[in-house]
């Protein structure tokens, strides 16, 4: 059991989780977003309603988590695909933290483009 507890709290196990967690998470945003481009096919008057509504506070944090949420799997993507076809060396176990500061480096600029 104590072993159990060690691996969950190991960096690797925490980017497995983020990784897999954003992924959900987007894969329950996609159909949303299709349904927001789909206002556009209702006219120009429904588009304009659906835009004015994502200017409220709460939407543009949503929007935010998004990019994070973006940046994060995409990082960990590409640190999964590093550890597929490059041979193993040590400076790999810093991957995880460099995935987690662009992902976070990515929120924040989409952050303070939005204020």
């Amino acid at each position: 059991m104590k072993n159990d507890f060690r691996a969950r709290n190991h960096p690797a196990y925490w980017a497995f989780l983020v990784h897999r967690v954003s992924g959900l998470a987007l894969t329950v945003f996609l159909p949303l977003h299709f349904w927001a481009l789909g206002q556009a096919l209702g006219g120009e008057a429904r588009l304009d309603g659906f835009l004015r509504w994502t200017e409220q506070p709460l939407v543009k944090f949503a929007e935010t988590a998004l990019v994070l949420l973006l940046a994060a799997h995409m990082a960990g993507g590409v640190r999964l695909l590093m550890l597929e076809f490059l041979a193993w060396r040590d400076w790999q176990k810093s991957l995880l933290a460099a995935a987690t500061g662009v992902s976070i480096a990515a929120g924040l600029a989409f952050l303070l483009n939005l204020v």
